[in-house]
């Protein structure tokens, strides 16, 4: 039997013994009230990071958080109590983290987006179409400091990129730390609504006893990101002020002045436009687009012969772009990052314009996009479309397809375009099921034939056991151009299991023993990669770790000079 055969039948096995020997919830494991409902005020609380504002007496309180980490289901050590409020522009939480012993409270971090687990820290996370799938989460510390992310399909897709408009602040007291945010419902993409039902979750980190809590979805194989597993913030009324339309221009001006030229006057503008269309339909337009506000790319120094793919920082790219995700781990058929920028340099080609529309119609996610970039150097004008949508199944699933199309000023690659199916299947809540299947279309005719991709993927994830088999094909001729590939002709297997014991009694929280094995090969057969590994690993509860490998052996074929640095070259092998 193959190892991939092999892979999906322990998994399956695996699924039903977790069916046969299911217990029904104790006392301790009943699940607190799933909703709360909302408090409207007219007057917004002062936002001084205290909780003295008469206003939040009148607020709706949730409580009752359980651990997820270190002991499942248990109450919490210390306790929680968050209060709701809401006006028509915004949503205010107020946070109240009694802690017994507050001078141990850990509060360092004071850049935005940073590493948060070095710190105490609280986060709320928001679905506001309330579709069990797709939210975004908001996270302070004691000090007030801000991180963010956009999370789609339940944490298959979380990207700290993203970066909302909202406010916090905080103050570390006698009884423990309390925090307050406002966040706007247009950063929640929200117009005018009236009754409407969020989904909310809210969870505490407390840094010294490594201790993880949760409102909801407080099961180890959950977490907050599990967003099918949250509460609801219900009633929410006359919220928006009117149809949600941002509009933010930019004029940028200045002199040059040479000996040869004379003096010039230099100008230019532009605008980026954000409406709403409905409360879960976003359309968002950019003209002459400027992405100087854009992240700096991070240095990234690659020792492999592959290719390595950077995040997109741009935020009309990033607006809802978990959407257009298909693909698998280094095989991507939309990677904006194509659009407006050299892929050899890193250098911006300039956008004339982009258009998007993304967001749900019914049981249907779907976007469009649409952008043109003039010609730059040695870039010709290209103009890019993509076209997805995916049809939500059950609580967790889906199926999708995508069309992406790319015309292009060169003459001898005209057109470059990909369409692809896609489909994920979540079952007993532990297993998952998923894969896609894509084809290319060049204009150059020696790169038509052998051009599919595909992959088929299965995951088994308990307290105890996690396993994940997959198989990934990439023919030699797959050139998705608005995509991303790491390299093609490649047969790729594996199959990874872990086993996660923990003891009663002692320091230790966790144990982990894992063994994969991962084989490579192009589509003749031929060995490419290959790469045996057990590990060993010991998580403390002070949040110390032992990371140990016991045995790796890893072979690589290197068909062509793989250059290093400067004047260093791997030669080839073959």
């Amino acid at each position: 039997m193959s190892h991939t055969k092999l892979g999906f039948a322990i998994i399956l096995l695996l699924a039903a013994l977790s069916l046969v020997f299911a217990q029904a919830p104790t006392d301790s494991q009943v699940t607190p009230a799933r909703s709360v409902g909302a408090v409207t005020i007219e007057n917004a609380p002062a936002l001084d990071g205290t909780l003295t504002d008469p206003g939040w007496q009148r607020a709706a309180i949730v409580s009752g958080f359980r651990q997820r980490e270190p002991f499942e289901r248990q109450s919490a050590t210390e306790k929680t109590e968050v209060s709701v409020l809401y006006d028509s522009r915004f949503l205010y939480f107020g946070i109240h983290c009694f802690d017994s012993a507050p001078k141990k409270i850990v509060a360092t971090e004071l850049r935005r987006d940073a590493d948060f687990s070095i710190d105490d820290n609280f986060t709320v996370l928001i679905s506001p179409n309330d579709d069990k799938r797709n939210g975004y989460t908001f996270t302070t510390n004691p000090l007030g400091t801000q991180f963010d992310a956009l999370i789609s399909d339940e944490g298959r897709g979380n990207d700290p990129n993203w970066d909302g408009i909202w406010k916090s602040n905080a103050h570390v007291g006698s009884d423990g730390w309390t925090a307050m945010m406002a966040i706007p419902f247009s950063t929640l993409n929200f117009k005018t609504s009236n009754n409407v039902t969020i989904g909310i979750n809210f969870r505490r980190f407390i840094r010294r006893k490594n201790e993880e809590d949760l409102w909801q979805s407080y099961l180890r194989i959950y977490g907050i990101e599990r967003i099918s597993e949250a509460g609801e913030l219900t009633d929410l009324k006359d919220i928006g002020s009117g149809r949600l339309l941002i509009i933010k221009p930019y004029v940028v001006g200045g002199v040059r002045s040479d000996p040869q030229n004379g003096t010039r006057l230099l100008h230019t503008g532009g605008l980026d436009l954000k409406y709403g269309i409905r409360s879960n339909l976003v359309a968002n337009l950019t003209l002459n687009t400027d992405f100087a506000d854009a992240d700096v790319d991070p240095v990234r120094f690659n020792l492999t012969p592959f290719r390595s793919s950077l995040p997109e920082k741009r935020q009309f790219f990033l607006e809802n772009s978990g959407i257009f995700d298909v693909g698998f781990r280094d095989t991507q058929l939309f990677f904006s990052r194509q659009v407006g920028i050299d892929p050899i340099s890193g250098q911006q080609v300039p956008l004339d314009v982009g258009a998007k529309v993304t967001g749900s119609l019914g049981k249907y996610d779907v976007g469009l996009l649409d952008a043109k970039t003039r010609a730059s150097g040695p870039n010709p004008f290209a103009n890019y479309f993509v076209a997805r949508v995916k049809r939500k199944l059950l609580t967790e699933s889906y199926v999708g397809g995508i069309l992406i199309d790319k015309e292009s000023g060169n003459r001898q690659d005209r057109f470059n375009r990909t369409g692809g199916i896609d489909a994920n299947f979540i079952l007993f809540k532990k297993l998952s099921l998923n894969g896609f299947l894509a084809k290319t279309f060049s204009a150059d005719r020696y790169l038509r034939g052998h051009d599919w991709a595909s992959t088929i993927d299965a995951s088994y994830n308990s307290n105890l056991v996690q396993i994940e088999a997959f198989q990934n094909r990439v023919g030699p001729n797959f050139n998705p151009e608005v995509g991303f590939v790491d390299r093609t002709d490649i047969v790729t297997n594996s199959l990874d299991a872990q086993l996660s014991p923990r003891p009663k009694h002692g320091r230790v929280r966790e144990y982990n023993f894992e063994a994969f094995y991962r084989r490579h090969v192009d589509t003749h057969g031929i060995l490419q990669t290959q790469e045996w590994q057990t590990t060993f690993r010991a998580n403390f509860h002070n949040g110390a770790y032992t990371d140990d490998d016991l045995f790796d052996n890893f072979i690589h074929r290197l068909s062509a000079p793989s250059h290093i640095f400067r004047n260093v070259t791997i030669p080839p092998a073959l």
